[in-house]
């Protein structure tokens, strides 16, 4: 009966005041994930729910909360990310703060939300893309493709992150774009992101040009830097390029820059790499796949690297030859 027990004056606590309470005190979240929490908070919860007491936060009423919201023309995405957040708040309420017995959120399906599919671009398509875009960053859209970089890892890379030969990237940090503190670098998205990547021979040449001809000497130079030299902000990067205009130039309407990273990772996918070490090279945030990243070899990624090179240079090799 003792571990049954509840204090009923604690289920009092309003919702949208414990859930604001939970952010601030939950550790490790990243600055847009705060943001992100908060902004669902409210915008689509607290308006709704956020003056029910927990004790009165039952299961019928958050499946009245989203169909109310879905009906009101919120995406199911959307509300996805709000019931798990939800969920991840009120698990807090039963396991460690012993408010509630039990978490209401028991929507069948309500945690699913289906994204829709990825763009995959074929290797002549991501040459062709990056042919098309300002010298200074042409060998981003490169690396960003063939070591399947996020946006925030590829454009926090410095000097001391690549090889002098150009044979390997190693990924220690990444920007994040706040809306409160401006562009922020801090450690990439999860623990997995911490990794050491070979880069194709097939566009080590690329690289290293890019290197002698617009990074700085000193080995914390950025990499990938605007005309004046100061880092890249996704809104402007796509205004620079005129991205939209460039992918949809070449057939791939639609296309972002985050597909770079998608059709690397396919790609060395279908070149027959185990799915271990596939989320190696990926950076995978899977908890679940933790300790299979340390078992991953460096021969494995050097291998994952050489396919892919074989596909550039055979590219390559169609385009001369045509």
């Amino acid at each position: 009966m003792r571990d049954e027990w509840t204090d009923p004056l604690r289920g009092r606590i309003k919702f949208g005041d414990y859930a604001a309470v939970w952010i601030a005190e939950r550790p490790g979240l990243r600055t847009r994930t705060v943001e992100l929490y908060r902004w669902l908070l409210r915008k689509h919860i607290v308006p709704y729910l956020g003056e029910v007491e927990l004790g009165k936060l039952k299961t019928p009423l958050i499946r009245q909360w989203r169909a109310e919201r879905l009906a009101a023309g919120v995406s199911e995405l959307v509300l996805a990310k709000c019931y798990r957040l939800m969920r991840a708040v009120l698990n807090t309420a039963v396991d460690e703060d012993k408010i509630l017995s039990r978490n209401p959120c028991k929507v069948r399906g309500a945690d699913k939300e289906e994204s829709p599919e990825r763009s995959v671009l074929t290797v002549p398509q991501v040459f062709q893309l990056a042919d098309r875009m300002p010298p200074r960053f042409r060998a981003m859209v490169l690396l960003a493709a063939f070591a399947s970089l996020r946006w925030g890892e590829v454009t926090a890379l410095r000097r001391c992150d690549i090889a002098e030969d150009a044979s390997s990237v190693s990924i220690a940090r990444s920007f994040v774009e706040s809306r409160t503190h401006g562009l922020v670098a801090g450690p990439p998205k999860s623990r997995a992101g911490v990794r050491a990547l070979a880069i194709p021979a097939a566009i080590r040449a690329d690289i290293l040009a890019h290197l002698e001809t617009y990074v700085g000497g000193a080995q914390d130079a950025l990499v990938f830097t605007g005309e004046q030299g100061g880092a890249l902000r996704r809104p402007n990067f796509n205004q620079r390029v005129k991205w939209t205009a460039s992918v949809t130039a070449i057939g791939l309407k639609g296309v972002h820059f985050h597909d770079l990273r998608h059709s690397g990772n396919t790609w060395a996918a279908q070149a027959g790499t185990s799915t271990k070490d596939l989320m190696v090279r990926m950076g995978h945030d899977d908890m679940r796949a933790a300790i299979i990243y340390q078992h991953a070899s460096s021969e494995a990624d050097q291998a994952i690297a050489d396919r892919l090179s074989t596909l550039a240079n055979a590219h390559r090799e169609r385009r001369i030859s045509g």
